[in-house]
């Protein structure tokens, strides 16, 4: 079960991220600019955003089977609308339902792995999930810009129908029901108050690039004052309803569960960030081809599956808290070191930096995952899911619209100063990696801090 699982995360996560290295080419290709194109893959994570919350309401109230076969069926679809789409609108609706039903999986299987794998062995079990969640999206740009280079954008979807048709005739011959569905009330309201909630503040960042240098920022202030406003709603409905939310947010009374998804938002916010910007400055900038460019992405992606595993072993040893700083401080130096590229930056550099930067993450996500659900109750184990990937994706695509905000911002300062096309675009990357950077600091201080709190002689969790 848990290999069917895996597999399907798999499948989800890398489509999820597919698209960074296609970028560039969609640009021109479909004659959008880079702060619409970048819906592609920030889309397809807020869609995800806000279908999660559901996921705890969906795994209580039904059957895992017939859940498993729901998302896969969606995703199967989204990838069959993407692969005959003949302009952008299409695209991205495509990608949305793709997100439906991937939104669905990742839940499934955090739930799963808490119901049948002992704590004792659940921080090598995490390495795993962290090895597919974060290798996938490593993974994604090298065989998504090797695929481009020879056959073409649409080529990714039809070449992802067999694999992800797979994956589900394997799902459904070995998953079983394991979980007890319960009658249960889906609350109408608090769903679209997480919808507008975390809609309104990804469309206000993103909102931010489209209007750089020119028209008015009335509507992404707007778009970000009203996100804001439904998402304290959000939580004060949450927390009054208790057993009837449709997220329990009970899980934040403990520092540790609070600590950790903190700690998860913003290393998710500078990866998918750095996602999309390296691509951006490796084809635009450097003028590499999109293999070329997967090729760069490769070593980051090997390093991530290789330390994966080893960490979630020293995970089990010596507890979750011991590898967190080390993955922050390299997560740091990684982001401080791309702040250096430019328009003559040696190869080696940008690659290396990168090969910190999945190395990082992989210290980062096995013990966060671990952490967060080894505080949590049993009863709340689905809402403790659905809040760390709704927090993963949200993160995601905010650190992406940010990222991609502060580049075309800065790109259309320049050239308003006379500054060239190459020269402006260069400007505005460094000033995206200089702000992921800035956030990586935070996140070594939250990282110091949990491990502090953990008692000397707490033993793995």
């Amino acid at each position: 079960m848990l290999a069917a699982l895996l597999g399907s995360t798999f499948v989800v996560v890398l489509s999820a991220t597919v698209m960074t290295v296609a970028i560039p080419s969609l640009i021109h290709d479909l004659q959008v600019p880079a702060t619409s194109a970048q819906w592609l893959t920030t889309g397809f994570m807020l869609t995800m955003a806000i279908i999660i919350p559901v996921t705890a309401f969906l795994v209580r109230r039904f059957r895992l089977r017939l859940l498993y076969a729901i998302a896969m069926g969606l995703f199967l679809v989204g990838t069959l609308i993407d692969a005959t789409a003949q302009n952008f609108p299409v695209l991205l609706a495509g990608r949305i339902v793709q997100a439906t039903g991937s939104a669905i999986i990742t839940p499934l299987m955090l739930t799963t792995i808490v119901t049948l794998v002992p704590s004792e062995i659940r921080g090598r079990t995490m390495g795993a999930i962290t090895l597919v969640m974060a290798a996938a999206p490593a993974l994604g740009p090298t065989a998504s810009g090797l695929v481009l280079d020879a056959l073409g954008w649409r080529s990714l979807f039809w070449l992802t129908l067999p694999i992800a048709g797979a994956a589900f005739i394997y799902g459904l011959r070995v998953i079983r029901d394991v979980t007890t569905p319960e009658s249960a009330r889906f609350d109408v309201f608090s769903s679209l108050l997480s919808a507008v909630g975390f809609g309104g503040i990804i469309f206000g960042l993103s909102a931010f690039g489209e209007t750089a240098g020119s028209r008015s920022t009335l509507p992404a202030w707007g778009a970000l004052t009203v996100g804001g406003a439904a998402l304290v709603l959000f939580a004060r409905r949450q927390l009054r309803r208790a057993d009837r939310a449709l997220v329990d947010l009970r899980s934040f009374r403990s520092p540790g569960f609070s600590s950790a998804v903190t700690l998860l938002a913003l290393t998710m916010v500078g990866l998918f960030g750095a996602l999309l910007l390296l691509p951006l400055y490796l084809q635009d900038i450097r003028g590499l081809s999109t293999a070329q460019t997967g090729l760069a992405l490769l070593p980051g992606g090997i390093v991530m599956g290789v330390l994966a595993p080893v960490v979630g072993r020293i995970s089990d040893r010596r507890g979750p808290t011991v590898v967190l700083p080390a993955g922050t401080i390299m997560l740091s130096f990684a982001f401080w070191a791309l702040t250096a590229v430019g328009e003559t930056t040696p190869y080696g550099w940008v690659i290396a930096a990168h090969v910190l930067l999945n190395a990082g993450i992989a210290f980062l996500l096995t013990p966060l995952f671990t952490i967060s659900m080894d505080v949590t109750p049993a009863p709340l184990s689905p809402h403790a899911s659905a809040i760390l990937n709704t927090v993963q994706q949200v993160a995601g695509a905010a650190g992406g619209a940010l990222l991609i905000t502060v580049m075309s911002m800065i790109a259309s300062s320049q050239s308003a100063r006379g500054a060239g096309e190459l020269a402006a675009t260069a400007t505005g990357v460094h000033g995206g990696f200089l702000t992921a950077a800035i956030i990586s600091l935070v996140g070594i201080g939250i990282a110091i801090a949990i491990a502090r709190s953990a008692r000397p002689d707490e033993g793995p969790s």
